[in-house]
């Protein structure tokens, strides 16, 4: 968790609402995330 030690309303003033899914990719080919995300997801 990237913003966990902000206050609420910190994190609300920069946008980041406890709902946000924050996704880091790297070099994968696009296809490959894709495949990651519905497997995950489903």
């Amino acid at each position: 968790m990237t913003h966990g030690s902000l206050p609420e309303p910190e994190r609300l003033k920069r946008g980041i609402k406890d709902n946000l899914v924050r996704l880091s990719v790297g070099i994968e080919h696009y296809l490959d995330l894709q495949a990651d995300l519905e497997n995950s997801l489903s």
